[in-house]
């Protein structure tokens, strides 16, 4: 005779004051996780932390005295990071200086292509800034004189105004050719130092650069640019050249003339 099933028992009801248990199991959970992030700190692997820390500190230009640095990669020094941090490598600083010069080049030819002067000057870029080249002394200067020309009072006039816009310092460099020997010695770094200056002085006066900003210089013959044996090479040599000044780093301006031969 089989016996009779029982009955199942009714599930027991959930009382509304343990519903603490439910915010108690949170809670230890919450505790576990915040046991095991503070083992995790508690083992840090200290070589690997000096290496990042290390790292960080090569990186933002600062120097560091603990371990060997193992940073990899482009360091950048700290006065080439701006205010938002963003480095620029020697490569890229140079590109943009070349940028900035050739953009005070072409507004120097705009200005003198509305004078028809284009032909007056010669333009070069190396690791000094923007060289603008007044060459031969017998369309600048008469033959061992250190006046200008009206001819120079032009150019000088549209180069000026561009010089003055910019901040950038500028150098006004006279040169001469090799002087016959009946003329006494000094009378070449005279000469190419009147010139400068009479330049010098005209960009002041009259274009407006700021006095602070430019200075003259007679280098005499010491700088030629041909040998000086023909008509040519002597024109070639008497020169005065007005120099805008690049204003990066040496590691910098050594990459100028790579970066115009290439762009």
């Amino acid at each position: 005779m089989s016996r009779p099933r029982r009955k199942a028992e009714p599930p027991e009801e959930f009382h509304v004051d343990e519903r603490w248990a439910v915010s108690y199991a949170d809670m230890v959970t919450v505790l576990m996780c915040l046991f095991i992030v503070l083992f995790a700190m508690s083992t840090v692997d200290q070589a690997k932390f000096e290496q990042l820390r290390n790292s960080l500190a090569t990186g933002f230009g600062q120097v560091e005295v603990g371990a060997v640095d193992t940073a990899e990669g482009v360091v950048v020094p700290a006065d080439m990071i701006d205010e938002g941090l963003e480095g620029f490598t020697d490569m890229e600083l140079a590109l943009q200086e070349v940028d900035d010069l050739r953009e005070v080049q072409r507004k120097i030819e705009e200005g003198l292509l509305e004078d028809q002067l284009q032909d007056s000057v010669r333009f070069e870029l190396d690791e000094r800034g923007l060289t603008i080249r007044l060459v031969s002394s017998e369309t600048f200067f008469l033959p061992d004189r250190a006046e200008l020309t009206e001819r120079t009072g032009q150019v000088l006039d549209s180069v000026g105004p561009v010089l003055a816009s910019t901040e950038r310092q500028v150098s006004v460099e006279g040169h001469t050719a090799k002087l016959p020997e009946t003329f006494l010695a000094p009378r070449d770094w005279e000469l190419s130092t009147e010139r400068s200056v009479n330049v010098l002085r005209h960009l002041v006066e009259k274009g407006g650069v700021p006095g602070p900003r430019i200075a003259a210089v007679g280098h005499g013959e010491t700088r030629p640019l041909a040998p000086g044996i023909t008509e040519e090479e002597l024109k070639l040599n008497r020169r005065v050249d007005i120099v805008v000044l690049s204003d990066e780093s040496e590691a910098v301006r050594e990459l100028i003339p790579e970066v115009a031969a290439s762009t």
